[in-house]
């Protein structure tokens, strides 16, 4: 059996969940990032006796469509998978039923589903730090009780997942820009997965590619980019939704 980790980690708390829950598999993992430039993507070979671990960020309750319609270019052959929902410390609402659906059309068998948070990835301060020591204890611990009902031979087709179907209306933006700081060295138009940022004009936004992920933010060595007096307004907006330390949870 092979472990594949498919993460769509713009800003890195995806794929750090990812990285700490497969630790508790006490098995070595290949690694596959959707979030990338399209010409980039390389597709894992998943046979039918493999893992995957499938991990996606929320965004205002559910999934990325890009990160979506990127896991959907590789054949699942019947191996079983979790799905791992990742947020920011306010709520995944419908994401996990949502990644569930998705997977289970591509032909993976669901066998474990996880909610889990890492740092908010417009206001850092909701969640900063996670996932912290506390959380790779307990990610950890997910894992290896996933590990066990893998080598047991568990199925779970009827695993019951929290949120709804219909999902919820998904929402656009917030847009990031560059500032005055902006060097123009194209660093966020190399590393933007829709292609919203062109090498020619690095400073702007194309608002009908960019899906808001923040890798721009999170990759520019000037800190030239955000969205402005928006995240103020955002900041305020979330802050009685995620004062409070949510906790991850397991499903299985």
């Amino acid at each position: 059996m092979n472990i594949h980790q498919i993460t769509f980690s713009p800003t890195g708390g995806t794929r750090r969940v990812s990285e700490l829950l497969c630790q508790g598999f006490a098995d070595n993992s290949s690694f596959t990032e959707l979030c990338t430039k399209e010409d980039h993507l390389k597709y894992p070979i998943v046979a039918a006796d493999d893992l995957a671990v499938i991990s996606m960020p929320v965004y205002a309750g559910r999934v990325p469509a890009l990160a979506v319609e990127r896991l959907k270019g590789i054949k699942a052959n019947g191996a079983r998978c979790v799905i791992v929902a990742v947020y920011g410390n306010r709520a995944y609402e419908d994401a996990l039923v949502e990644m569930q659906d998705v997977a289970r059309a591509m032909g993976f068998q669901v066998i474990a589903g996880v909610a889990a948070i890492a740092e908010h990835s417009i206001c850092r301060m909701y969640g900063a730090g996670r996932p912290d020591e506390e959380d790779a204890k307990e990610l950890t611990s997910f894992g290896a009780d996933i590990i066990k009902k893998v080598k047991n031979g568990q199925t779970c087709d009827s695993l019951m997942l929290p949120g709804n179907r219909p999902y919820k209306q998904g929402c656009n933006g917030p847009y990031p820009v560059a500032d005055d700081a902006c060097t123009e060295c194209g660093t966020c138009a190399g590393e933007c997965p829709s292609g919203a940022i062109s090498v020619d004009n690095p400073k702007g936004n194309n608002q009908e590619l960019c899906i808001g992920c923040m890798r721009c933010v999170s990759v520019c060595p000037a800190h030239a980019r955000g969205i402005g007096e928006r995240l103020n307004q955002l900041t305020a907006f979330l802050a009685p939704l995620c004062c409070e330390r949510k906790k991850n949870e397991l499903f299985i």
